[in-house]
């Protein structure tokens, strides 16, 4: 099936277009529909529209683009004497490249330094947004604007009409989302670096969000914004435990964030209900404005609910422990999708039955699509990219010729870095259905051509809108949290620790890994067989001492968002070596072979998916080590021009 452009142009909506071009007349049209939250039929129209006229508005965002950054540095050194009005997007894609953040993280790191916005972007850079992917061990920093903000909020505000259709009530109650800011510096040039989430929530745009019920929150914004994460979540939960009564919504950002909440509740909720019984804040909560705003939502001693809330929280079994003490829930907003997938089974253990809800996908570059079912089944979560948000285009990725890789059948993975095959874009209304690409989006603040480096399914059509599944990162094998290790990564931290070993004697032989989220929370656990040289049996000098100091080499060489996670967020558990006996590899490619395999073309999986491998795996452990230490972290650094 394909979407056709005659099919758009045929519903093409003048009076609908001539709306993101009412401020043409400024300098930097903005391209954002004026729109009323709080009228949830007139955003229903609005999405309608939006999907109707994709194709047209599609063709307007990238000319609205070039119009306003064509004199950049960076689009200048491709399109000066090229750009003509009649065939923009020809042009665009004949003289401008598909980039990596590699190659543009010279433009930005100027910029970060204190030169100009205009290298790319005509309208002023107010500051630089850190992705948890990585570049030489750093987040890649992205450039955003002011209008931007206004951009994230029309996101934002879109999402509400749709929960609105499908959850009745909803203006009833309030949210208890658990959100938080993360580190951030000032760069030489003086612009902060810090990410995006961060960046939201310290705006004005959230502080001083329009009201509607939708953005009514148990957590004062206090409580979000407080830098320290341990005093945030106390002061979050609690607060949440207070309203309980009025919460009709739960929720984080990610699935591993929400189930840390959890565990930090399992944690403390002896301590929250003395809070409550008492209308006192634990001493240990230094932060001023915490504790000011919490004593607030306190209000008085409240013996009574303290005492059921320790009712439910005494009980043997945590299941359905969500619905147990914010009874009126109808529904719980985590993203599910990618890497958070693996977290499913335990959120339901936790839920009650309560539907997982992913309303949006988006990132540091940009914001892109909405579920408009979004109280489908999480693995039929599907995203409708809204064509206002960035220009949009399409790599097509191939599979070993249409078929699943040789390491699917085993590993449970989509797709490796190896079995991808780039040809030319294809644009948003042009993909077809079933098949699977790389997104690259052009953006307002300065993005040409970026593959952002998501893998996407094709799964249907809203309107003349494509929808897309979320399949995973590219290149990416292990993740917890906002951690994304890819073989490369992984590879480089096995061979630093391999050092520690091999002058005493030992070889590794193989190795693969999974993370592991039965716990909370969740670690990485690398599968390791050993031999020393010329035996096959495993010494009795591998002493724990070496074998938890690999631990800690293997932590240590890994990235900055990795250390992060470890050290300052606490987001991630230490990581596990598991050392198998001789021979357990060859038992796994006989495996892979019996599932489907090739012997001729089997390379061990460096990340394992299939619960039957990691069973066979388990079964030929003869020792656990776990790292004994944090690693290093420190905020990332701007390198300066010397």
């Amino acid at each position: 099936m394909l979407c056709s452009s005659s099919r758009a142009i045929e519903n093409y909506n003048p009076k609908l277009a001539s709306t993101f071009f009412q401020n043409s007349t400024q300098k930097f049209p903005r391209m954002l529909p004026d729109y009323d939250p709080n009228d949830s039929e007139a955003g229903m129209r609005l999405l309608e529209d939006l999907t109707t006229n994709a194709y047209q508005i599609q063709k307007q965002v990238l000319k609205g683009i070039l119009t306003q950054n064509s004199q950049t540095e960076y689009l200048r050194g491709y399109l000066s004497g090229h750009c003509d009005d009649d065939d923009d997007e020809v042009v665009f894609k004949d003289k401008v490249p598909v980039v990596n953040y590699e190659d543009i993280k010279l433009y930005i790191e100027r910029i970060a330094n204190g030169e100009p916005s205009e290298i790319i972007s005509a309208q002023p850079i107010t500051e630089l947004l850190t992705s948890s992917g990585t570049s030489g061990g750093q987040p890649k920093m992205m450039p955003s604007t002011a209008e931007d903000l206004d951009r994230k909020t029309f996101f934002y505000n879109m999402l509400v009409p749709v929960m609105n259709k499908y959850v009745d009530g909803l203006d009833q109650g309030k949210g208890m989302y658990l959100l938080f800011v993360k580190p951030e510096i000032s760069t030489p040039s003086g612009l902060m670096a810090r990410p995006v989430l961060t960046s939201y929530y310290k705006s004005n745009n959230f502080r001083n969000r329009p009201f509607n019920r939708f953005n009514v929150y148990t957590s004062p914004d206090e409580t979000i914004l407080c830098p320290d994460s341990k005093q945030s979540m106390y002061c979050q939960l609690l607060c949440g435990l207070v309203q309980r009564g009025e919460v009709l919504r739960v929720g984080a950002v990610f699935s591993s964030a929400f189930l840390r909440a959890i565990k930090f509740l399992e944690d403390h909720w002896k301590e929250m209900c003395t809070n409550i019984r008492t209308c006192h804040v634990s001493d240990w909560i230094t932060d001023p404005s915490c504790r000011k705003a919490v004593l607030i939502v306190l209000n008085k001693p409240n013996p009574e609910l303290a005492d059921l809330i320790e009712q439910e929280c005494c009980g043997k079994s945590w299941e359905g422990i969500i619905r147990k003490l914010w009874p009126r829930t109808k529904y719980i907003e985590v993203i599910v999708t990618g890497s958070m997938a693996q977290y499913i089974p335990t959120l339901e253990f936790y839920s009650g039955g309560i539907p997982l809800v992913s309303t949006m996908y988006a990132s540091s570059e940009c914001y892109f699509g909405i579920n408009l079912k979004p109280l489908c089944d999480p693995a039929d979560v599907s995203y409708t990219l809204l064509p206002n948000m960035a220009y949009f285009e399409f790599l097509h990725v191939e599979k070993n010729n249409g078929e699943l890789s040789q390491e699917v059948h085993c590993n449970g993975v989509v797709s490796g870095q190896n079995d991808m095959e780039e040809i030319e874009t294809v644009d948003l209304m042009s993909v077809k259905l079933g098949h699977y690409y790389e997104l690259v989006v052009t953006t307002f603040t300065g993005l040409y051509r970026y593959r952002v480096g998501d893998i996407l399914m094709v799964t249907g059509f809203h309107n003349n809108a494509p929808q897309f599944r979320f399949v995973h990162r590219r290149n990416v094998v292990l993740s917890i949290d906002t951690d994304k290790t890819n073989e490369e990564d992984l590879l480089k931290a096995v061979t630093q620790a391999k050092h520690i070993i091999e002058p005493l004697g030992f070889l590794l032989t193989e190795y693969t890994s999974y993370a592991d989220t039965s716990s909370i929370p969740g670690h990485y656990v690398l599968f390791w067989e050993l031999k020393t040289k010329g035996s096959n049996d495993l010494p009795p000098e591998l002493t724990p001492d070496i074998m938890e100091q690999c631990c800690s080499t293997v932590e240590e060489s890994l990235d900055s968002v990795y250390r992060r996670c470890r050290k300052k967020d606490n987001s991630i558990g230490p990581i596990e070596i598991r050392v198998v006996t001789h021979g357990t590899f060859d038992a796994l490619m006989d495996l892979c072979v019996s599932h489907g395999s090739s012997v001729n073309q089997y390379k061990t999986p460096r990340c394992i998916k299939s619960e039957e491998a990691i069973k066979l795996l388990d079964s030929k452990v003869v020792g656990r080590f776990f790292s004994q230490k944090t690693p290093f972290w420190e905020p990332y650094r701007i390198e300066t021009n010397k």
